[in-house]
Formats: C-alpha cells, structure tokens, sequence
C-alpha cells in the first residue's frame, strides 16, 4: 500500500505541475493538501515521505491520535465542519482551520487561541454554489466576514476556502470557482499581505481550479485511494 502511496503521490506532483504551466503559473505556487480522513498514521507517513508536508483532516476525533503520532512533522488543516463546540480542541491541535463560516465562530477560535497564547491561520468557507447540503457562507457574505475576522488579534485570516459544486457540467464547477477568484481578489484589497490561500479543487478538479487561480488543492482519493 505505501508503495501504491509514493507513486499516487508521484504522479499527483507530475500533474499539478502541468496544469500550473498550462495555466501560466509556477508549480511551486501551489500547495497539495492530503486529505488523510479514514487512512492510518503509516499512510501520512508514507505522503511526508514523499514530500508532501500539508495534511487535511475533517474530523477532530479521527484527527487527534494521528496528529500525537505524527506530530509538527506535519502541518494541519481541519478542512470539514466545526461545531463551535470543538473550538477548543480544533485551536489546540491544528495549525489552519480551513472551514470557519461564521464570525461567531471565528471568535470562538479566536478566544480560545487567545487563552493558549496562540496565533492560528483560519480560511473562511465559502460555499460557493449555494448548495443546501452545503456548508460554509454565503458569496454576499463573504466581504463583511473578511472586515471582521481581520480585527480578532489571535486569528491570521489567510483565505478562501470552498468544495466545487456536486456535478459533472464542468461550466457550473468553473462559474463557482470564477465567484471565489473574484471574492479571493476583493478579499486580499481589504486584508492584505496575509491573505494568500484560494484552497479549492480536489481529486476530480483539482486542474480546474488550479486554472481558475487556486494555490492550494485538497487531494484524498488520488493519493491514498478509494475510502
């Protein structure tokens, strides 16, 4: 399996380097995020192996033993939910939070970063195709969020974040990428140097999104295989 791994790992890599240059872009740009949720210890340690250092996880529970194992060998990104609940051990164990969608929770992060003295890079969720099965906040939302979370003095506001649209009309999967381009655009005027990460695209788009300005890329099943 760790062999299959390294060389799912390869041609990821090879990949995303032609759609880079097709797009115009380097390829170093761009950060491949491994979506590691179901997959053990070992299989993340094949992936760092590999040089693929970003690692993505979407539940905190499955998230924590690995991340003890494991540890800052790694960098972390919650990329699924956050009930305001698991605020606290979300701040404690993850370097990024990919999926803030709202300021309150925002606040929450930002509170219980503020009592481990900890600064922790956060993206906002954007859910991009206004799919009701969907997470994250509405486009028209998405500025006034920004105005806000920019002020919380132990959260680093460092992007966008959304998951494309569930379909095979490639043209609708683009138009939602083009509405977070332009939000990533208007966001960087309003928050800065900071904000730098479009993170959107996954095994089956990925090099879409890379053409439609994304620099960073959550990849599960085209790394570790079918869950």
């Amino acid at each position: 399996m760790l062999k299959y791994i390294e060389e799912n790992c390869k041609e990821i890599k090879s990949r995303v380097e032609q759609a880079a240059k097709k797009a115009g872009r380097k390829p170093k740009e761009i950060t491949i995020i491994a979506i590691s949720k179901t997959f053990s210890p070992e299989a993340i340690k094949a992936v760092l192996e590999y040089g693929i250092a970003d690692i993505g996880e979407s539940r905190i529970q499955e998230a924590e033993p690995k991340i003890k194992s494991i540890g800052n060998a790694a960098r972390w990104h919650l990329v699924g939910h956050l009930q305001s609940n698991k605020a606290k051990k979300a701040v404690e164990l993850f370097d990024i939070i990919q999926s803030v969608d709202s300021v309150k929770l925002a606040c929450m992060i930002d509170e219980n970063a503020r009592k481990i003295n900890k600064t922790i890079e956060c993206l906002i969720e954007v859910n991009s195709s206004g799919e009701k099965s969907k997470f994250g906040a509405r486009p028209s939302e998405i500025i006034g969020m920004i105005k806000e979370i920019t002020g919380l003095k132990n959260i680093i506001l460092s992007g966008l974040m959304t998951v494309g649209p569930l379909t095979d009309d490639k043209s609708e999967i683009r138009t939602a990428y083009r509405v977070m381009y332009d939000l990533f655009s208007q966001g960087q005027k309003q928050a800065g140097a900071s904000f730098r990460y479009l993170s959107m695209g996954m095994s089956g788009d990925f090099e879409m999104a890379i053409e439609e300005s994304a620099n960073m890329v959550r990849i599960g099943t085209a790394i570790f295989g079918e869950r």
